[in-house]
């Protein structure tokens, strides 16, 4: 990996740049045909650009702290394409660093040996598709449908069939509702295309075709009359959290399970993907993925109490502004947060630290927690103040949470940054439930102050759909193994 610095920077960027554009239909390919998903470090490389893909490949000089190129990867990737493979998640990068570090002579026999359980392999992450039904169509609500297209594949895991709204008052309400995803003030435009027909009550995104069904509560739907069976329901409303609120969507004709997008109420499992989602069962009909700040916290502090151990700890989360909160003042029934969200920082309540006890109960009546609400739309912050049973240092400390982030279980669920530049605003996409940055980390022998940043929407959103294809038993083999 140590490769020497270019005579012809340019000529070196051109040459790397015609490799990346090479990458993306052999990528693409493998995507929709095969179902086999491609990453680099962790991050996905499906429908990328080309300068996504090399910003990708750069991005590795930080996690592995040496280069990698696209002169590495394209022979990994080259080699994936010309191999029939089952449905799969192939890390080319990781790939790529094994092949160097093990000094293989033949990059195609290392592939295929790497995947060689993949190799004609006729077996799907589902038997059959399964039916997504998204109850509520707000910010959450959005972005899981952006993320359920994108990961559409070759059809054959989850597909979206259908989004349940009120009918609004608009004569072109779906319209109106087609352009809100289409068109994000935070994180952009749709990557794809959207058809709208006011007809049939249909947005077709990216192909597939997503009913829009207007009703005021489930008792007024039957999804079969629509083609659904079976469907898993995300509702994204939080206007129900409890059993017998959420239970009313079994009730309907062709719903099967459902997921809340808030944290559940009861004897409901909240879930954190990457922690306790073993907990989830084939009977279980009713989940919660609990909130971001408890999905951006709990990760990390489960990484602590392995490695250290927590006697306890405060968590104060700086929160971007939500629609609970008032553009400008006006009445609320709760405390502060009738002030204008645009213009104050607005102390109010968090049970995140509380919910983590759901997914981690040995730290159950360790954590107490508050929250300050801030004037950005996106993007909030949760600092952790720790008290470990053993002492260590901030290097120490900072180089157990990178190899965590990279190589560990909690890969999807922990990001790291050694960036001393880095903002709120350059998390905005992320697809982790934090990212932690190490160069705010403050360690005095047992006492240990951690900074991490998540992206309350997108991020969450992210960890929505990983309990939802949980839910449902779906299961790529992973490559490299570990």
């Amino acid at each position: 990996m140590n490769r020497p610095k270019p005579d012809d920077f340019f000529k070196d960027w051109k040459e790397r740049e015609a490799l990346a554009e090479a990458m993306i239909p052999m990528i693409g390919k493998l995507n929709r045909e095969s179902n086999v998903g491609i990453y680099m470090y962790g991050r996905t490389l499906v429908n990328r650009s080309v300068i996504d893909l090399m910003k990708a490949h750069r991005r590795v000089r930080q996690v592995e702290e040496n280069e990698l190129s696209e002169f590495e990867t394209f022979p990994i990737v080259e080699a994936l394409s010309n191999l029939n493979l089952g449905p799969a998640h192939v890390d080319v990068g990781k790939l790529a660093v094994k092949f160097m570090k093990e000094g293989a002579a033949d990059v195609n026999a290392f592939v295929a040996s790497e995947v060689a359980d993949a190799i004609d392999s006729d077996s799907k992450p589902l038997p059959e598709p399964q039916d997504v039904v998204l109850y509520g169509f707000g910010r959450i609500g959005r972005l899981v449908a952006r993320l359920l297209v994108e990961k559409a594949g070759s059809g054959d895991v989850l597909r979206l069939k259908a989004i349940v709204v009120r009918k609004g008052k608009a004569v072109d309400d779906l319209v109106k509702r087609a352009s809100l995803l289409r068109r994000d003030s935070v994180h952009g435009t749709f990557k794809g295309t959207i058809r709208v027909d006011e007809e049939n009550n249909t947005l077709v995104l990216n192909g597939n075709e997503v009913k829009i069904i207007y009703a005021n509560s489930p008792s007024e739907i039957d999804y079969t009359d629509y083609g659904i069976n079976n469907a898993i329901i995300v509702d994204n409303t939080g206007v129900w959290r409890d059993e017998a609120g959420l239970g009313q969507h079994l009730e309907c004709k062709g719903a099967s399970k459902v997921i809340l997008t808030a944290p559940g109420k009861g004897d409901i499992k909240n879930i954190v993907y990457g922690i306790n989602n073993g907990d989830i069962a084939a009977e279980d009909s009713i989940l919660s993925a609990a909130s971001c700040t408890t999905n951006a916290i709990t990760p990390v502090l489960k990484a602590m109490m392995d490695e250290y151990g927590v006697k306890h700890g405060h968590v104060e989360t700086v929160h971007a502004y939500t629609n609970d909160q008032n553009l400008i003042d006006n009445y609320h029934k709760g405390e502060r947060r009738g002030r204008s969200a645009a213009l104050n920082m607005v102390i109010t309540e968090t049970g995140a630290a509380k919910a983590v006890s759901k997914a981690l109960p040995e730290l159950k009546g360790k954590l107490t927690g508050n929250a300050i609400r801030v004037p950005t739309p996106n993007v909030s912050m949760a600092i952790l103040n720790l008290q470990l049973d053993k002492e260590t240092t901030s290097e120490e400390l900072n180089a157990y949470m990178r190899e965590t982030a990279l190589h560990s279980s909690l890969q999807q669920q922990i990001d790291y940054t050694n960036s001393p530049e880095v903002v709120s605003s350059d998390f905005v996409g992320s697809r982790y439930a934090c990212v932690f940055d190490s160069k705010a980390t403050i360690v005095d022998g047992k006492s240990a102050v951690l900074y991490c940043w998540y992206d309350n929407e997108f991020g969450y959103s992210c960890q929505v759909v990983r309990c939802l294809e949980d839910m449902c038993g779906v299961s790529f083999d992973i490559y490299p193994k570990a």
